[in-house]
């Protein structure tokens, strides 16, 4: 009997005896043999908006700088380069897996990507976008979150499967994105802006608020938010900032903190407003901190440089994106970061599985994505 046929108190024990489990193990992190997974049609996929972290390639086919369609990223990615801001795997390919699903998650844009028989649902997320419409523009040509919610209604949903559309419900919303309305909108043009930080983070919450009662409207009810990164450890924050003894940007991290406080605010006030409907977050920020405090214990030897050649503005590069067929580290599970922004498929791996196992609301609030799945 696999756990979708379990009857309500069975699924009630088993959740039980994995909540006593980690309470006894709070530190340890599940092998791919241990993730219990869930290839029962309890997820039958995901849709997915947001920014470079979960993008899985639609920034292929965008007039952009921001671009990860070439070596080395992809490098340990079973197809090679495929538009995915890492060597590897990033977090949506990894839960897709925990999950059993048949397939990777389609980028929309692709136009191998057929939005009437995806199963697994449609990847949005496209690189540099932010929640704000006005965010990434430096960049080029992104979706922000609005636009690929856009498309979500008016290309996707008309032409979804009927057996699609009656299940949406059994589908993921993952949204990860916020990060780039700070580094590439707010702080960007702080000089000409006589709005502080905490009233452009309420700006944002109260966006991504009413963008959330949208996608619930067109009938998703399980959302996933994905908080921030700790954006002042990037090596691209640290050096352009150069703090001392490589320490991490406090004014990034606080805006990184204030926003993910501020979310947790809003999947409070706005469950009610929603029925039927459950949020939860993975605490990306807390699950990497712990990371860059205590490397050795997650197996970690480089916490600061990015694993490939990354040129600087002055070498003709941005300070982020890998060089073209440049250089790599030899062993990527020990580093961080691959590029000077984006984490290493190792760094991803436990950010998956945290997602999907945590017990501590520390981690996952208020609960795991596995439990999420249950309901």
């Amino acid at each position: 009997m696999t756990l979708m046929n379990l009857p309500p108190s069975m699924l009630y024990i088993s959740v039980c005896f994995s909540f006593l489990y980690f309470c006894l193990n709070p530190n340890k992190i599940l092998s791919n043999a241990e993730i219990i997974r869930d290839g029962n049609n309890n997820v039958k996929g995901m849709f997915v908006f947001g920014s470079s972290y979960v993008d899985n390639g639609n920034n292929n086919f965008l007039p952009t700088l921001a671009k990860a369609d070439y070596l080395p990223y992809g490098m340990d990615f079973e197809s090679g380069p495929s538009g995915r801001f890492t060597n590897g795997e990033n977090v949506i390919d990894l839960l897709g897996e925990y999950f059993g699903l048949p397939a990777f998650i389609p980028p929309f844009l692709d136009p191998s990507t057929n939005v009437n028989h995806s199963d697994v649902g449609v990847n949005y997320a496209s690189g540099g976008s932010g929640i704000l419409n006005s965010t990434g523009t430096i960049a080029g040509v992104v979706l922000s979150l609005n636009e690929q919610i856009r498309l979500f209604e008016e290309v996707t949903l008309p032409n979804l499967k009927n057996s699609s559309r009656e299940s949406l419900s059994k589908y993921l919303c993952v949204i990860g994105s916020g990060g780039n309305d700070y580094t590439l909108n707010y702080f960007l043009n702080i000089s000409q802006s006589n709005t502080s930080v905490e009233e452009f983070t309420a700006i944002l919450i109260s966006t991504l608020s009413s963008q959330i009662k949208k996608l619930y409207s067109l009938g998703l009810s399980k959302f996933v938010l994905m908080s921030l990164y700790p954006l002042g450890c990037s090596p691209v924050s640290i050096a352009a900032q150069q703090p001392p003894s490589n320490a991490c940007v406090q004014y990034l991290n606080d805006a990184a903190q204030l926003f993910n406080s501020n979310l947790r605010t809003l999947i409070n006030d706005i469950r009610p407003q929603m029925p039927g409907s459950n949020l939860i977050i993975v605490n990306a920020y807390n699950i990497i901190q712990d990371i860059l405090g205590f490397p050795a214990l997650k197996g970690f030897t480089n916490t600061t440089k990015p694993c490939c050649e990354v040129p600087s503005r002055a070498q003709g590069g941005n300070g982020i994106s890998c060089k073209r067929g440049g250089s790599t580290c030899q062993d990527r599970d020990k580093f961080v970061y691959f590029d000077a922004l984006h984490p290493t498929e190792a760094v991803n791996v436990i950010l998956a599985k945290k997602a999907y196992a945590s017990i501590l609301t520390r981690e996952v609030y208020p609960f795991n994505v596995w439990i999420l799945a249950q309901i």
